[in-house]
């Protein structure tokens, strides 16, 4: 709001208003173009633009990006922005993305493959998940890494409702993985429930890193001894009545965290890596909008978390259908985050 008093000066707001403008261009786009002439890509381990160097990467920092989805329509039109985005910021200065990998755990091939580099996967057999899609994410995980062949040393394990408003770099530091902590991911309020997973032997619960396995920048190497055991505390999470009341939608998240410290391995904590609006109103320290929460606010720009709002923003509002190209600006008032994303 400050710009507005510099008459010499474009309003930051401005700003943010022509980004939110390109955003939803992109999106009218991606709705009007075609699919490609190619055949099906059924299992394209690889990424694309393998020799995509980024502008001065390191290739020894290179990241796989790589993100999990379904073949429904809700996957589908998050998993096309997010891509478009990585593409965007993936050859800018500063950048050590590489190739990319959309792990579609549908067992099919969907409408994306010659858009989107994809590996097809089988999901858990029928019933195992109990109706908890996310359950399928670390058998994913598990076998891509066993068929495919990814060139870069490091992978990000993103979702299909992040945005990349940055060139993002390789924050990991060597055998130490960097990850976003999650406020509501608290290892040491849970121990009892968490010493059916992790003993006494391994150490105290608070060796347990606060995060998901989303956003997380982690050495290849790692993460293939990581994922089976991620896998199967995941599932055996779920099937333990108890811990799976009690983490509820975040038990996948809890399984990465538990997974990783039983492999002995801690998380550099960034909390930079990632905003969540509307709760964090700021996007210039960051490098994703992670888009997961609703957004509501009055016509005065108030929010009204919990409640409808006049003017509102909630990707589940859209699990049959993709948002519409003409998708209103939030009014004056509203945070940066949630005009940006």
């Amino acid at each position: 709001m400050s710009g507005r008093k510099n008459a010499g000066k474009i309003s930051p707001w401005l700003l943010v208003l022509i980004s939110l403008g390109c955003f939803f261009v992109t999106y009218n786009l991606l709705t009007m173009h075609g699919r490609g002439r190619d055949g099906p890509r059924k299992f394209l381990g690889g990424g694309e633009d393998r020799d995509s160097t980024g502008s001065g990467s390191d290739p020894a920092k290179r990241f796989h990006v790589a993100l999990t989805a379904t073949d429904a329509l809700y996957s589908q039109w998050q998993s096309r922005i997010m891509h478009y985005w990585y593409k965007e910021m993936r050859d800018r200065p500063g950048s050590d993305m590489g190739g990319f990998t959309r792990i579609l755990h549908s067992g099919k091939p969907d409408g994306l493959m010659d858009e989107i580099p994809t590996m097809v996967v089988d999901p858990l057999p029928e019933g195992k998940d109990k109706g908890y899609i996310v359950l399928n994410r670390p058998w994913a995980f598990v076998q891509w890494l066993q068929k495919a062949k990814i060139v870069e040393e490091y992978i990000l394990m993103a979702e299909p409702d992040h945005v990349f408003v940055k060139p993002l770099p390789n924050l990991a530091h060597g055998d130490e993985p960097a990850a976003f902590p999650f406020f509501y991911i608290k290892p040491t309020d849970n121990e009892k429930i968490l010493r059916k997973f992790f003993p006494e032997e391994k150490g105290p619960v608070s060796n347990i890193d606060p995060i998901g396995n989303s956003p997380v920048i982690i050495k290849k190497a790692q993460l293939e001894k990581i994922a089976p055991t991620w896998m199967n505390v995941s599932l055996k999470m779920k099937e333990d009545q108890e811990t799976d009341k009690a983490f509820g939608w975040v038990l996948e998240m809890y399984a990465y965290a538990v997974a990783s410290a039983l492999h002995g391995v801690r998380h550099s904590l960034r909390k930079d890596f990632m905003i969540q609006p509307p709760w964090d109103l700021k996007t210039d320290n960051t490098f994703i909008i992670h888009y997961t929460y609703g957004c509501d606010y009055s016509m005065k720009g108030q929010l009204t978390y919990g409640k409808i709002g006049e003017w509102r923003f909630d990707k589940r509002s859209y699990l049959q259908s993709p948002p519409p190209r003409n998708l209103s600006l939030p009014p004056p008032g509203v945070p940066e985050s949630v005009v940006l994303h």
